[in-house]
């Protein structure tokens, strides 16, 4: 048996200010063909544990490239086909192959291709033909679209999020399609539309109970596996949007069957899956009423990197110091030259410092004052899961008792690194305040008296409504009545 496995994946915001390069992905995460290191990154897990299967059940792999860039703008169009076009070259030259595993993210956009991952399937299919399986791994913040669907085999997406079980859940399609390529199962997919946009975390309710209610139905039946494709809100596309997705063996109708009866019980819950969002100064009046033990953690979705903003936004900065707050830590904020400044002089300076507020209108006011340097890290990385991801240098800084995270990488609060390897100890703040929508849950939940979400003016809002869609096909809830749902493949 030979299968060739590769990845090319990010997350676009077509709102955002922040264009997408190859040299993005570059200084992210790039791993030439046969360079990917010994550990599973949340979009190269097929890669990676089709590596161990290898060794272990004797088949051959055939590595090819692999891609990631922190989310962002829209790509360019020709960077986009040169980094496809490197992993097709490999994939020709590893002719004849029995499989294909790719992992993708599933809401990368290009000029010219609003559904990269169903272009890079198209063109996968063409070399392998029609009998070769192709497997997918996709993140939930994807646009599932019916292209993508008709044309791979098998795809899975995590179920988590935080997305904290991206090797679990390539496992799974690592046995999907090697069970496909032996004879033994042949998988089939159903896809159904919910009609709508939500926001799922799987650390509160509904979105908890609704995830283990959909696992337990897998494994039983020919079920090979049910995924929630939550939607990318800040992609404009016309794809956009909730569905699920069922992998049974050989069974189309009960796939669809499968498929509608989760798809009504998840738009039987329509708003409530999103946590709710305070104004900034109820944020801060809550947490400093709290009289439990361990900060009050207030996370500021609209500023989140890892949805395409900039990291970069001062609001939360600013009140702090209008209202003398201190013992408060923020972060991440994204300020290359700052940290270099920072670096520059020394851990334990006391320097004069802008940082901050560069990259939009959206990114507030630059912050003015004097900082003293708390703490440093060259090539830094913080924590995710079994991934590390990289912070670049970064800085720990003090101004007016409010401790700050200054980072070179642009990237969301992930783990608790960002603060802890600057010299900053989140777990002695009475408030730590993360730039991140629910992936910091994984870190910063377990040290956290509460969790607060608030709105700090940033672009990346949770009220989908904010956005100025132009592509997406209506009507869809909540910019409308929620319609029928439908089954699309």
């Amino acid at each position: 048996m030979r299968l060739f496995a590769a990845s090319l994946a990010t997350e676009t915001n077509t709102f955002s200010p922040i264009p997408t390069s190859r040299a993005n992905f570059e200084a992210s995460a790039y791993f030439p063909a046969g360079q990917h290191p010994d550990r599973a990154t949340h979009t190269t897990a097929p890669l990676y544990v089709a590596r161990q299967r290898a060794k272990r059940d004797g088949f051959e792999l055939i590595e090819g490239s692999c891609f990631w860039a922190e989310p962002s703008g829209t790509c360019a169009k020709a960077d986009y086909e040169e980094m496809r076009d490197e992993i097709l070259g490999q994939l020709k030259a590893a002719l004849p192959v029995d499989g294909v595993l790719l992992g993708l993210h599933g809401a990368m956009v290009a000029h010219g291709y609003d559904d990269c991952e169903g272009d890079i399937l198209e063109h996968v299919r063409a070399i392998v033909g029609p009998s070769v399986p192709i497997g997918v791994e996709l993140d939930p913040h994807c646009h599932l679209t019916e292209k993508r669907v008709r044309l791979a085999d098998a795809i899975i997406l995590y179920k988590e999020y935080p997305h904290t079980d991206f090797v679990e859940r390539a496992q799974e399609l690592v046995d999907i399609i090697v069970a496909t390529v032996r004879g033994e199962i042949r998988p089939v997919m159903s896809l159904y539309d919910c009609r709508m946009i939500e926001l799922v975390p799987t650390t509160r309710e509904p979105g908890r109970s609704f995830v283990d209610r959909m696992s337990a139905r897998e494994g039983k039946d020919g079920v090979l596996s049910i995924s929630l494709a939550h939607g990318f809100q800040q992609g404009d596309v016309p794809e956009i949007g909730t569905r699920v997705l069922v992998v049974t063996n050989n069974d189309k109708a009960k796939g669809d069957a499968l498929a509608a009866e989760l798809g009504e019980e998840f738009r039987a819950l329509k708003g409530q899956f999103a946590p709710p969002v305070v104004p900034l100064d109820e944020a801060f009046d809550r947490a400093l009423g709290s009289a439990a033990n361990g900060p009050s953690v207030i996370a500021d979705s609209t500023d989140n990197a890892g949805g395409g903003a900039a990291s970069d936004n001062t609001n939360v900065i600013r009140r702090l110091r209008e209202r003398g707050i201190g013992d408060a830590a923020v972060g991440p904020i994204w300020d290359p030259v700052a940290v270099e400044f920072c670096l520059t002089a020394g851990v334990g300076a006391t320097i004069p410092l802008r940082f901050g507020g560069k990259a939009a209108a959206t990114s507030g006011d630059p912050i003015d004052g004097e900082v003293t340097v708390l703490g440093a890290v060259r090539n830094g990385t913080q924590s995710f899961g079994s991934a590390k991801v990289p912070i670049g240098n970064a800085v720990g800084i003090r101004i007016d008792g409010i401790d700050v995270a200054l980072l070179s990488h642009r990237t969301q609060a992930l783990g608790l690194e960002i603060f802890t390897s600057v010299g900053i100890d989140p777990t002695q703040k009475r408030i730590v305040s993360v730039k991140s929508t629910n992936h910091f849950h994984a870190a910063y939940g377990p040290i956290a008296s509460a969790v607060i979400y608030t709105d700090g003016g940033g672009p990346s809002h949770l009220d989908v409504r904010k956005y100025p869609y132009r592509k997406i096909n209506r009507p869809l809830w909540p910019h409308d009545p929620l319609p029928p749902g439908q089954l699309v493949v």
